[in-house]
């Protein structure tokens, strides 16, 4: 379950006496029909054009529209030519200001968030969205932002430096929830090690079962990964990137070289995590190999749940600048921006052969041969991997399809 429609759904100012509609469009529709006197949509890249088709059409109506989310973040001139109201940033703030204004007749144009503290703000409304339709309806965050700087990330841009939320306030968010498995939505948990122990510490007494984000350094720290196993921790999403020294360089995250991937894999798994290993393909130093090379590493390294994306120039980060002021953008149709299109001219091979090479590694590693040699050689939570395996196999051998159906699009 997201969290942005919930956490905006408890921050509306009480005294407006707001009857709130929340439609997650990964669920369910959203019902033209109906009428509202304000419509608010978050959007990432990928779900631009589609947002900006539901404000125009509501606009249309006479119904004023707000845009905010990543995208609006990143290019808040754009989303203006669609919204009565643009929120840049978070909108802790902004979000209860812009309610006040309206109901006043005084919406501003544009609301940007300034610093922001992430204590003492409300729980998230998550009765408002329908839990049964959500694989992990208990999800929670600790922590937003990055200290690393990525250059295809758009966190660095859009959110600026990483905050924290206390403890305790994470705590009580569990506790209300009554959840025994949650998910961490934070991109990364172990980035402030002093705080990821005391949030480990804090999660023994709880009895949960978690899953989270983290980056390779949590392997070479046995004092933080003993504790994030104590705490319930069964599976970690982890981004390798990439098997080549010069693409990790490339990306610019440096805290992945000198590693030993099999021995990070290893490492946690001896402590009963599952792994979500992520790779990217596209970077200017691969080649026609690496695809071949990654598959082989998943299967050898005996990753729970591998996952492969095209490297997608986002638009605000610096591989965007970088590849656009080489001529390399080859189309600004922001629903392509979803890490399974090509949207550059790669270095090394053609947009098609970026592709196919992309799906013919996701086939080879969800063979059914494959997924068992996978969950052998790791044996941890086989039901559960099993069954998460089975879904991306599903995705992997129906690739062909999606592509095709997108590109006729163009």
């Amino acid at each position: 379950m997201p969290l942005t429609l919930t956490t905006l759904a408890a921050l509306v100012p009480r005294e407006l006496n707001a009857e709130l509609t929340l439609v997650d469009e990964g669920i369910g529709d959203v019902d033209l029909a109906a009428m509202f006197d304000l419509v608010a949509i978050s959007a990432i890249t990928g779900t631009a054009p589609r947002s900006y088709e539901l404000a125009d059409e509501y606009r249309r109506r006479g119904v004023p529209v707000v845009l905010g989310g990543v995208h609006p973040t990143l290019l808040p001139d754009e989303a203006a030519a669609h919204a009565d109201a643009v929120v840049v940033g978070y909108a802790e703030q902004t979000w209860p200001e812009l309610l006040r204004d309206f109901a006043a007749g005084r919406m501003k144009a544009r609301y940007d968030q300034g610093a922001l503290s992430l204590a003492n703000l409300p729980l998230p409304r998550r009765e408002l969205l329908p839990a049964k339709y959500y694989t992990m309806p208990h999800t929670v965050e600790a922590t937003r932002g990055c200290t690393y700087r990525c250059e295809f990330c758009v966190v660095p841009t859009a959110w600026g430096n990483p905050i924290q939320k206390p403890v305790a306030d994470v705590v009580a968010d569990i506790r209300q929830m009554g959840a025994r498995r949650l998910l961490f939505l934070d991109l990364n948990l172990v980035a402030d090690r002093a705080y990821a122990k005391e949030l480990f510490t804090a999660l023994v007494p709880l009895k949960v079962k978690w899953g989270g984000l983290a980056t390779t350094t949590i392997a070479g720290d046995d004092e933080v990964l003993d504790l994030a196993a104590k705490s319930g921790c069964r599976g970690l999403l982890l981004g390798f990137e990439s098997l080549c020294e010069d693409s990790i360089k490339e990306t610019g995250k440096a805290f992945n070289l000198r590693k030993s991937y099999a021995d990070v894999v290893r490492r946690i798994h001896a402590r009963g995590i599952a792994i979500q290993g992520c790779f990217v393909f596209g970077f200017d130093h691969d080649d026609e190999e690496a695809f071949e090379r990654t598959a082989d590493f998943a299967l050898d390294a005996a990753i729970d749940l591998p996952r492969f994306a095209i490297l997608t120039p986002f638009p605000g980060t610096p591989l965007f600048r970088r590849l656009d002021s080489e001529g390399r953008i080859l189309t600004r149709d922001w629903s392509l921006f979803d890490g399974q299109h090509v949207v550059f001219r790669p270095a090394t091979m053609t947009p098609d052969e970026l592709l196919r090479g992309t799906e013919r590694t996701w086939k080879k590693v969800y063979r059914l041969t494959s997924v068992a040699r996978r969950l052998i050689g790791s044996r941890i939570q086989l039901p559960v991997s099993l069954a998460a395996n089975l879904g991306y196999r599903f995705y992997a051998q129906n690739l062909s399809r999606f592509y095709n159906c997108r590109e006729a699009t163009l």
